[in-house]
């Protein structure tokens, strides 16, 4: 019998593979959760706060969301085992129609996730053209990007936050050719939004596609006007709106398993691209279908954002804050200047990732660890989600938990 192994990788792949191996060995990931209470999580016998959760507006948590579940599961049954070719229940347009007029989009297409998303949509929209893709953009953006270039697209990758750059290398690509710009909206591990206003003015100027992921953004952030209390904005309809843009030569990419808590994703389009998607995107061609209690959520969690949305984000916002505040008061650094919920604190040593990870184990917090080669050495820290959901308490017990670690191994500013 022949045996199963793993195929030769790349250095860093197995440098990957090794800091995750190391973790995992050590009890520091790949955890198997047992229960949840709350923001309150229970691993074997031991009870932490999770501060992994994306979960950010506590939706997942929410008895009006939970209740919605009931009457759409009796009424579709559990999952309608149609790819969407096939056919869509009625759930789909239905939270497609409120999604677009929620985001001030031409229209919108819902898939499972956003992973199938760039696999599927990138390769269609840069066709045998070129890619220019954040050097910083989630892994999941540069997959998608890969298999374009694996189907004749040409990719390279610009300076994170140098819109010259970008810019240098559009004056680079023929006159003619099929462009897409590849970036995130909110950094998946920063916190921060990148000057998207630039970004697409030196789109439009080389006629180029501005593709953008906002996964973290979607739910937080939106429309902002002159008053408002918070740098969130209002309504959550993520970051293109967040910047005063409309979506000439913008695609949007995000997803409602963030903020919204369920499984869902979606490409806001104009209807001309949404159509031709519809022959040409695999998931939407092939793939299984949400389940119906996910749909249930997000048609749920829709009607809960335009109630008492804006009340959640404020609360979000101002315990974000006193985790924020707090670290200042350390003299801790973290590239957050957002006030969004995402902190990375980076340590001084990258080698004391496992001490650290223990004693915030010791002291009941769960967080989201960020190794080498998933960061830069000069980032390797841990990252701190803070949901709606979060109690004062809890709060007051993390800030503690930071006050112990101190500045000797969390870096200074």
């Amino acid at each position: 019998m022949v045996p199963v192994t793993p195929a030769a990788t790349s250095p860093a792949a197995d440098a990957a593979y090794r800091s995750v191996a190391e973790l995992t060995g050590a009890g520091l990931w790949d955890q198997v959760i047992d229960e949840v209470d709350g923001r309150r999580i229970r691993i074997g016998d031991h009870w932490h706060v999770d501060w992994a959760s994306c979960n950010y507006l506590g939706l997942d948590l929410d008895p009006e969301i939970m209740d919605a579940i009931d009457v759409q599961v009796r009424r579709w049954g559990t999952h309608p085992s149609w790819s969407r070719m096939l056919g869509s229940p009625r759930l789909y347009p239905m939270i497609e129609e409120r999604l677009t007029a929620l985001l001030g989009a031409e229209d919108t297409l819902l898939l499972p996730t956003i992973s199938q998303i760039h696999l599927a949509v990138i390769p269609v929209l840069a066709g045998k053209g070129h890619i220019l893709l954040d050097a910083r953009a989630h892994r999941t953006i540069y997959d998608g990007c890969v298999h374009a270039r694996g189907l004749g697209a040409t990719v390279r990758r610009f300076r994170s936050e140098d819109a010259d750059h970008l810019a240098e290398l559009l004056r680079e690509v023929p006159a003619g050719t099929p462009t897409l710009v590849c970036m995130d909206g909110v950094n998946s591990m920063t916190g921060n939004t990148p000057d998207l206003a630039r970004f697409a003015a030196v789109c439009r100027e080389h006629d180029a596609i501005l593709y953008v992921d906002d996964a973290h953004g979607f739910g937080i952030i939106g429309d902002r006007g002159a008053g408002d209390p918070t740098p969130y904005g209002r309504r959550g309809n993520a970051v293109v709106r967040h910047h005063g843009l409309g979506y000439d030569n913008i695609v949007l990419v995000g997803g409602f398993s963030k903020a919204y808590s369920s499984l869902l994703a979606f490409i806001a389009c104009p209807t001309p691209v949404k159509e031709h998607l519809k022959i040409t995107a695999p998931p939407y061609l092939y793939s299984g279908p949400v389940p119906t209690a996910a749909l249930a959520t997000v048609l749920a969690g829709l009607a809960v954002n335009d109630v008492r949305g804006d009340d959640l984000r404020d609360d979000l916002h101002r315990k974000t804050r006193r985790v924020l505040d707090h670290l200042d008061a350390l003299d801790v650094q973290t590239p957050n200047n957002s006030d969004y919920p995402l902190i990375q604190v980076p340590l001084t040593n990258a080698d004391d990732l496992p001490e650290v990870a223990h004693t915030l184990l010791d002291h009941g917090a769960y967080v989201t660890l960020a190794p080498y080669p998933g960061v830069p050495k000069d980032e390797v820290g841990f990252r701190i989600q803070v949901t709606a959901a979060h109690t004062e308490e809890q709060i007051d017990e993390l800030l503690k938990t930071l006050t112990a670690l101190g500045t000797p191994l969390l870096r200074r500013r």
